[in-house]
């Protein structure tokens, strides 16, 4: 990218805050008691100066992003492709519900951001009834949108106040049409961005568009191998103080979906070592292994109520087992990797501040024996600088 000795790129998670030049990037570990933007003025304005507003690029996961609950009409089309839709652009799931069973199914307790409706080709009508409507009028939401059957489209405009309709993500060969949602969801999460108080006065420091990092994580993967010797196919961890993301090669499942995109990505929202500290000792406490991996680790389980740099390293190295566990057959989350068939994990996140080499090789293995009765071994890389997402953010920009 020839422009790129001319930006400035920042990154603002949820712990600590990377501002990259050209050959050079900065690591502060964020001030909570200050504004996002007053902590990056006092720790970086002699940087900041440099730049005029169009050529500073921020990305920022420092909200948790968007939790976003989806309805669909069937598992292998509806709520499939409005999964991965919401993945790739940075959304993080709390939920699916298939329709049918919609009365099954509880009814969140906290505000969700974005409820996604799905289901039917075009020529498709009223698969939508008043169960859907009475499970609406339960629910908390800040947004609404339709993204299925255009015959469908009037009555839920007519039923649901404020949706919005789009066009219908799936056409009638049952392929996936990204595009409408995708931009949605981007848009959204900009608009939420803007009204959060502690980052939209990074406004005042840029011109361009804030984008997730999950999302520009997401666009450095095509780019990776010309940083890290990374043999396909392979999957990246983004672990850090409040969620964990899996950016994953699509040959890694089964049931490929046809997207312009090269790799998918899931979240677990709950899988932080800071922000989501007591949701992640919740989540190991449940899993069978744990205990053993604790004792592996010489230590016992008190370690998890300790507020340590020891305890802190044991919470990491969790996070990459659990995750490990949820996408494979053990513990199937949204899809199950081919765990067996890759051969690189890539590491990236705050984890990098905290595990050493061997210390994250250690947990890999501990995984494959345990879980996957294997001495499979794919190779661990750490992104000891902490600047994958400079690979994406540089990316995004050539191409606007």
């Amino acid at each position: 990218m020839s422009k790129s000795t001319d930006k400035l790129l920042i990154d603002v998670g949820s712990t600590y805050m990377k501002v990259s030049t050209t050959g050079h990037i900065e690591q502060h570990f964020r001030d909570f008691n200050q504004d996002i933007r007053d902590d990056l003025v006092n720790k970086c304005g002699d940087t900041l100066k440099r730049f005029e507003k169009d050529d500073i690029h921020i990305c920022s996961s420092a909200n948790g992003g968007l939790s976003t609950l989806i309805i669909g009409v069937t598992q292998s089309f509806s709520l499939k492709y409005a999964t991965n839709i919401a993945f790739n652009s940075g959304i993080n799931i709390i939920d699916t519900i298939l329709y049918q069973n919609i009365e099954d199914y509880s009814v969140p307790s906290e505000l969700v951001d974005v409820v996604i409706i799905v289901g039917g080709i075009d020529s498709h009508s009223e698969l939508f009834s008043d169960s859907l409507y009475r499970y609406l009028e339960q629910l908390t939401y800040s947004n609404i949108v339709f993204v299925g059957s255009e015959k469908d489209g009037p009555a839920i405009k007519e039923k649901i106040e404020d949706v919005v309709v789009l066009p219908n993500i799936i056409d009638n060969r049952l392929h996936i049409v990204e595009e409408h949602l995708k931009q949605y969801l981007t848009n959204l999460y900009q608009q939420d961005i803007e009204g959060k108080e502690d980052i939209k006065h990074l406004y005042d420091i840029t011109n361009n568009q804030i984008f997730s990092t999950p999302y520009i994580v997401n666009k450095a993967l095509p780019q990776i191998d010309a940083r890290f010797s990374v043999v396909d196919p392979f999957i990246l961890l983004d672990i850090g103080g409040a969620t964990t993301d899996i950016h994953y090669s699509k040959d890694l499942v089964d049931e490929n979906i046809v997207t312009e995109n090269e790799y998918d990505r899931l979240v677990f929202k709950k899988l932080g070592v800071y922000k989501s500290r007591e949701s992640l000792i919740f989540s190991a406490k449940d899993n069978e292994f744990v205990y053993e991996l604790l004792m592996h680790l010489k230590v016992t389980e008190n370690i998890l109520e300790e507020h340590s740099e020891r305890a802190t390293k044991i919470l990491m190295q969790l996070a990459i087992f659990l995750v490990l566990c949820k996408t494979s057959h053990y513990r199937k989350a949204y899809i199950n990797l081919k765990l067996l068939a890759i051969n690189s994990i890539v590491f990236t996140g705050g984890i990098t501040k905290v595990l050493n080499q061997e210390e994250v090789e250690d947990i890999v293995a501990f995984f494959y024996k345990k879980v996957l009765t294997s001495e499979h071994k794919p190779r661990s890389i750490i992104d000891n600088k902490y600047d994958i997402w400079t690979l994406g953010a540089k990316e995004l920009e050539a191409c606007q």
